[in-house]
């Protein structure tokens, strides 16, 4: 079972291909939710080095980011391999 971290947003890097899927109406939606609710549901991300790679929750990350926030609610999870 996944244990929920707490991660530093400065070490959590956005692969491009999935950087280009961002939706700036969407990250200011979820921000205004997160400033009311907090943020209910935490990303996926996966070692890489020191840092990490986001695999799940870009709008979360943004959200939070634009909120100012230094860290992020996640799972670490494994690379999947093929």
């Amino acid at each position: 079972m996944l244990q929920k971290t707490t991660f530093p947003i400065d070490r959590v890097r956005v692969p491009v291909k999935r950087a280009k899927t961002l939706d700036p109406a969407k990250v200011a939606q979820l921000a205004e939710s997160i400033l009311e609710e907090g943020q209910l549901t935490p990303i996926r991300v996966r070692a890489d080095g020191e840092n990490f790679v986001l695999v799940e929750g870009l709008h979360r990350l943004e959200a939070l980011k634009a909120l100012g926030e230094e860290t992020i609610e996640g799972y670490l999870t494994q690379a999947r391999l093929h």
